[in-house]
């Protein structure tokens, strides 16, 4: 599948084998082609994050789910907004301290991750495409050793 570069293939020939420059390049468009998908699963910007984050850790406040995804309160806000607006979350009142509330997904927002999943999953089987099986199992472990060190 080609993907549209852009001005890229114009980018300075020294930039063309740069891992810095590739990775770049490369992390860009996975991000417009993923994202393309999951808009197209219905999903909304921070909902695959906030939904996978209750479906690991379980019901938990707005500022803890905010923390462990770096987003900023506001923004927590405006997505926790529009995933009880759909009925992916409830929130309740905490009953350990009455001043917070507790988020959690619905079974509506667990049919709704599942569907981003399955979206993911084609989006990078299509964006992979030019690499065979083996090739993408690789790619992926080769990522997770560069991003993984500490």
């Amino acid at each position: 599948m080609h993907h549209d570069c852009g001005d890229t293939d114009r980018a300075p020939r020294r930039l063309h084998d740069k891992a810095f420059w590739l990775l770049g390049r490369a992390a860009l468009d996975a991000q417009r082609f993923t994202g393309e998908q999951l808009v197209a699963a219905g999903m909304r910007r921070g909902f695959y994050a906030v939904l996978a984050t209750l479906a690991e850790v379980g019901p938990s406040s707005q500022a803890e789910i905010g923390r462990r995804l770096g987003l900023d309160r506001s923004d927590m806000v405006a997505i926790l907004n529009d995933l009880e607006a759909e009925g992916f979350v409830i929130r309740q009142r905490d009953p350990t301290d009455r001043r917070r509330n507790s988020v959690m997904i619905t079974k509506s927002g667990k049919t709704a991750l599942a569907r981003f999943d399955r979206a993911i999953v084609q989006a990078e089987k299509a964006f992979l495409s030019t690499l065979d099986d083996a090739e993408q199992k690789e790619f992926v472990a080769l990522l997770q050793r560069i991003t993984h060190r500490r």
